[in-house]
Parts: structure tokens; C-alpha cells; sequence
């Protein structure tokens, strides 16, 4: 009796333990509280997304609106949009880090946006490339152009996963273990065009 009663607790314990986090909203829809970044030039609040570039005028250089905290295991899920002319490019940095030379950039891996590479997972500024990218037919059927659209990111150990829309568009695998596992999530504003990056919806679930 007494050695059923253990292996009962045991087992709550143990769900307990290995219950899913909750949900947190990284964005609260009206204040910057958590975020840092270039809050008085690049990046703005409207209509309850975290806004940054111009129509107006050239996006002078790359530039991020980073989390102040660290994450390592975690799923993503978001809703973005990207308008603009000439280079239209944005994206979202994951297990990254801020770089001091030059301030406003970040390194580590990014959910890509832009034509010719959205859906895809490329190394911002440390391998500079892309690491995976799905195939174009496949971006076609799902892409709502000017329009919102959601991403939902997975990191889980050297594993990171992306999907547009519903659909996955990339399963990574790290084969470098020097490679951080832990780091900032950030959005970025690509430089050289007359572009806006629109993100809303923002929310993180830590992974046990």
C-alpha cells in the first residue's frame, strides 16, 4: 500500500515537474517595457505592433529592437508584416547577441523576411549565410504579401524549427557546439530600402 501510495506522488510530481510553462506576451501592445533599442528614431508603437524603418525615407543601416533577457529552449509564435520599396527585408534574431562595433547590429541566427528569403533561417553577421531555405513553390502558396502573417519558432537544443503560415519551412540541426545555445530575440529593419517591419502578437512559452 505504502509503496503504491510513493510511486502515485511520484508520478504527480514528476507531471508536475514536466509541465508545459505558460505562455508570456514579450510585447504588451502599448510600452517598450522589456525591449531596448533605438525607441526614438527607428522603432515606434502603432496600432499595437513594434514598428521600425520609414516609407518616407532610405533606411540608412541595419538596425534591431532586442529583449533585454536572455532565452535558450523556447517556441515563438508571432505575426509580422513588411511593406516598403527597393530592399525590403526584416527578420526575427534568435539566441543572438548585441555586437558593439557597430551598436545598432546583432549576431546569431534569424527567421529571414524578404524576397528570396522568406520562411528561411540564415547566420546574421558570424556565418553570413543562409542555412536553410524552403523550397520558392512552397513560399508562393503560403506568403500573404503586404499583409500579415504568422511565424511560429522552435529551439530546442541544437534543433530549430520554423513555420510560415502553418506550414514548416525549415528543421535545422546545429552540428557546431561552439555555437550559443542561449541568447536575445530581436527584430530587425534592413537597411537600404524605404521599408517597414511590423511585428504584433509576440508571445514565448520556455521549453522544459
Amino acid at each position: 500500500m505504502i509503496k503504491a501510495l510513493l510511486l502515485v506522488c511520484l508520478f504527480v510530481f514528476s507531471g508536475f515537474i514536466e509541465s508545459p510553462a505558460p505562455p508570456v506576451r514579450l510585447f504588451d501592445g502599448r510600452t517598450f517595457r522589456g525591449w531596448e533599442g533605438d525607441t526614438t528614431g527607428t522603432w515606434r508603437i502603432r496600432d499595437g505592433a513594434l514598428v521600425g524603418g520609414s516609407l518616407e525615407k532610405q533606411v540608412p543601416h541595419n538596425d534591431f529592437l532586442c529583449t533585454t533577457r536572455s532565452y535558450a529552449d523556447f517556441e515563438l509564435t508571432l505575426q509580422w508584416k513588411l511593406v516598403g520599396t527597393g530592399f525590403v527585408n526584416g527578420g526575427v534574431q534568435l539566441r543572438s547577441q548585441r555586437l558593439t562595433d557597430p551598436a545598432y547590429e546583432m549576431t546569431g541566427y534569424q527567421a529571414d523576411l524578404g524576397t528570396g528569403y522568406w520562411g528561411s533561417l540564415y547566420d546574421e553577421s558570424r556565418r553570413n549565410k543562409t542555412l536553410v531555405a524552403p523550397d520558392s513553390s512552397l513560399i508562393k502558396r503560403l506568403l500573404r504579401p503586404n499583409d500579415w502573417n504568422d511565424y511560429r519558432i522552435r529551439c530546442e537544443g541544437p534543433r530549430i524549427r520554423l513555420w510560415l503560415n502553418g506550414k514548416q519551412t525549415v528543421d535545422y540541426v546545429e552540428q557546431d557546439p561552439a555555437i550559443p545555445r542561449a541568447g536575445l530575440i530581436g527584430l530587425q529593419i534592413h537597411g537600404g530600402g524605404k521599408a517597414e517591419a511590423a511585428y504584433k502578437n509576440i508571445v514565448l512559452r520556455a521549453l522544459p
